[in-house]
């Protein structure tokens, strides 16, 4: 999608190049998946949100769209000549003859539908360290109720220096007691569990510089109504286990524009692009149900699945393939629908 918005060069060079995706519980891998087994030319973009963010604000300055800031959504009302915003300090902005919904999991303008997740994450973005394998997203599990990982997110903006994303597994009713605790006996255990992230436990002085990330799932039976069309999160959240958020709220835009070009009138383009992700939007829902217990959960029994038969498996054809396809987003072939 960005390539065909004129992007991708930008993304691959602020970006960074993941070619695998690798996991341990002990001495024991239990995660192995490399985008080669999709072909020789196959990699991954790890890449900060921000970044991503700036990449496409900056194509939406170019063109002269207009933005307003500083306004919290309320409501979107339906009026005879269109949707219109109501805020938060009693403005109105409309009518509009459509609306796009992308305020993420927690939109004021979607029904209550979000089920929250046990577990969430403690999230830093830190100096890519020397030791640690710039191409590739590594993990290291106890259970599946500990988990520290890295993944290499390139170059932030107006920064020279190669960056990671590090983060933590937690649940979070134990936050309270993390911060009470300090930093201390929480580097002493991530350092147990991986010495080569010690660098970038060096790095972190404050828990200020650790963000905490809740998780949750929702999917909406109706994303599309008169005049209002919900995308990403918005309409269909999960854990990042898949690494497909950001992937899949691009892919709604996209289909919501081809559709907005092809179609005689809204209402037929609201249900072509619902029709043209609603497939890929399901099988990835599911997928992740199923998947995060076995990586963020209390459970004694899905870790053990997890180290002694994935992990074998993972060697075995067509297996490779097929792990390679699920974290690429191509589960189901959804970029032919979107003529990408």
């Amino acid at each position: 999608m960005l390539h065909a918005m004129g992007l991708g060069e930008t993304l691959l060079a602020q970006g960074a190049r993941i070619d695998r995706l690798h996991g341990c519980a002990g001495r024991r891998t239990v995660l192995d998946v490399r985008y080669a087994a999709l072909g020789p030319d196959a990699f991954g973009i790890g890449v900060h949100r921000a970044t991503l963010f700036a990449i496409l604000h900056g194509a939406v300055v170019a063109a002269g769209i207009r933005i307003e800031t500083g306004r919290n959504v309320t409501r979107a009302a339906m009026a005879s000549d269109g949707r219109r915003l109501l805020f938060q300090d009693g403005s109105t902005a409309g009518p509009f003859d459509l609306l796009v919904d992308a305020l993420g999991v927690r939109s004021v303008l979607t029904p209550p539908t979000t089920r929250a997740l046990t577990y969430g994450a403690l999230w830093a973005s830190l100096p890519l360290p020397a030791g640690l394998d710039a191409h590739a997203l590594q993990q290291r599990y106890v259970g599946a109720h500990t988990m520290v990982g890295v993944l290499p997110i390139g170059r932030l903006s107006g920064q020279a220096q190669e960056q990671a994303a590090f983060f933590w597994s937690i649940r979070g009713d134990r936050l309270p007691k993390w911060r009470v605790a300090g930093l201390a006996p929480w580097k002493a255990q991530v350092s147990s569990l991986w010495p080569e992230a010690q660098p970038l436990l060096d790095a972190i002085h404050d828990p200020a510089q650790l963000t905490h990330a809740s998780y949750a799932h929702r999917t909406l039976d109706s994303p599309a109504e008169e005049a209002l069309i919900h995308l990403g999160d918005a309409w269909h959240a999960t854990s990042p286990q898949l690494g497909q958020g950001a992937n899949m709220a691009l892919l709604d835009a996209w289909a919501l524009a081809k559709a907005l070009r092809e179609q005689q009138s809204l209402a037929d383009a609201l249900a072509a692009a619902v029709a043209m992700r609603t497939r890929h939007v399901r099988r990835y829902q599911m997928m992740s149900r199923w998947l995060t217990p076995i990586y963020q959960s209390d459970s004694r029994l899905l870790p053990l699945l997890r180290d002694w038969l994935v992990g074998s498996l993972a060697r075995v054809w067509p297996v490779p393939g097929i792990q390679a396809a699920m974290v690429a987003g191509t589960v189901g072939a959804p970029l032919r629908p979107l003529g990408l």
